[in-house]
């Protein structure tokens, strides 16, 4: 017996990013209006959805993949964040640094490398320039003594495991972010950085005379089994699959999957005028995420009108997965004090851009990956840093429809499945308490 899966809700992303304001304006592939067939069909062309489509082609290049987004490719979630691709785990300095704990960071290591491998390859094949994707490494800066005592033993355990890093102390952390509001600083080499738009429309315009076909503004409504196949029904036409791929992050949960598992997060970042390189002093590009869980990530990128101040900051619990205008305010309102606070002599710069970007969190921190039903396959639930995260779920799941297998497909078998979350009203009050709890925690940072 089949089963029909029908969309409940469709995805509000808000005001466009910054990311996308500052690049030349696109003409989207049509919509999809007419019946097709395709030996994959990918439902979101996010990161994951078209890292699953790119890797699907890199192991079966006669596959046929038609990959379909309810908006334009980089208005979701994927062209919200800050534009770090992150190698290393965000915390390894909490518990005792034994066996299981060095097994699990090797293991985060090699999902995020997979996925920053991924796209140093579409940059070597498709000449991408630094401007979109740039392997320089990261920083992570430390406002506060408790914020550097932070860096210095997340330093101890790097050694721990064999990975090159640089502690900086505060003229250091000055000379490359040309402020003395710092105290400390590390940086670590793998990281890269990109500009998130320009990537995943870099990726879009790959498959032109692929096998993939890219259709925008083509919500699924349903999602169709059968024995022979499945069906995905939008608005203007259709396509008829063997296996489907939802890569559509908490929107999972408007299809009924994960019901009851996924936690909607949102998280927020504003974007300066732009100004003069002379006015700041130390390095033109850089990035830095905070030394405290739940802080401040702060990016200077450049361009033809000058520099910019990336601000990112802010995390909040919203169930309908649609931010409103209170939520977008309050983020405003601390990004200007978060600006202030870092840059005091530059205080009087303008916020351009301002914008909100969704994720979505599991209880045991685990995606919502596998095979979900009889030939529909998941790649969701990020839990965070969706550049990396989102991009290895989808390359996972691509090597698990073909059954190939990796080191990185192993890890991603091996987790378990998200929890059930408590009942409603006490998901509501916890989470909305944990997260304003960690973000007070995180102080300066």
């Amino acid at each position: 017996m089949g089963k029909t899966f029908r969309a409940r809700r469709l995805p509000a992303h808000g005001v466009e990013p910054g990311w996308t304001a500052l690049l030349p304006a696109r003409t989207p592939t049509p919509e999809l209006d007419r019946a097709i067939t395709a030996d994959v069909v990918v439902i979101g062309a996010g990161f994951a959805g078209l890292a699953a489509a790119t890797r699907l082609t890199e192991l079966d290049p006669s596959l046929s993949v038609a990959v379909i987004d309810a908006d334009v490719v980089g208005n979701g979630a994927s062209g919200r964040n800050s534009g770090f691709l992150i190698d290393l785990p965000h915390d390894i300095s909490s518990g005792n640094f034994g066996v299981d704990t060095a097994t699990k960071s090797r293991n985060e290591i090699t999902v995020a490398r997979s996925a920053i491998q991924l796209y140093a390859r579409l940059a070597n094949t498709n000449g991408w320039d630094k401007d979109v994707f740039d392997p320089s490494g990261k920083y992570s800066v430390a406002m506060t003594d408790a914020g550097k005592e932070h860096l210095t033993t997340y330093s101890s355990k790097l050694k721990a495991l064999g990975e090159a890093h640089k502690l900086l102390d505060a003229a250091e952390t000055a000379d490359v972010t040309g402020t003395r509001s710092f105290k400390a600083g590390l940086f670590t080499p793998g990281a890269a950085m990109i500009q998130p738009v320009a990537l995943v429309r870099g990726i879009a315009h790959f498959f032109q005379g692929s096998s993939v076909t890219l259709f925008e503004r083509t919500p699924a409504l349903s999602i169709e089994t059968s024995s022979s196949g499945c069906k995905v029904t939008t608005p203007k036409g259709e396509i008829r699959a063997d296996k489907v791929i939802l890569a559509t992050n908490g929107h999972a949960e408007s299809f009924g999957f994960g019901s009851g598992e996924l936690l909607h997060v949102f998280t927020y970042a504003s974007l300066t005028e732009p100004f003069a390189p002379s006015l700041l002093g130390g390095l033109r590009k850089w990035g830095a995420t905070p030394a405290a869980p739940m802080g401040t990530t702060v990016r200077r990128i450049n361009g033809a009108e000058g520099d910019r101040i990336l601000i990112r900051s802010r995390y909040s619990y919203i169930p309908s997965i649609e931010v409103g205008a209170g939520s977008m305010k309050g983020a405003s309102k601390l990004h200007d004090r978060k600006f202030a606070d870092r840059f005091p002599e530059h205080r009087h710069l303008k916020f351009q851009f301002r914008w909100a970007g969704a994720m979505a969190l599991t209880w045991n921190t685990v995606p919502l990956f596998g095979e979900l039903e009889d030939r529909i396959f998941s790649a969701c639930a990020c839990n965070g840093i969706g550049g990396t995260k989102a991009t290895a779920a989808g390359i996972a799941t691509a090597e698990l429809v073909v059954g190939h297998r990796s080191a990185l497909g192993d890890i991603f078998r091996a987790f378990d499945k998200p929890q059930k979350l408590p009942p409603r009203p006490l998901v509501e009050v916890g989470a909305r308490f944990n997260l304003a709890m960690r973000e007070w925690r995180a102080g300066r940072e």
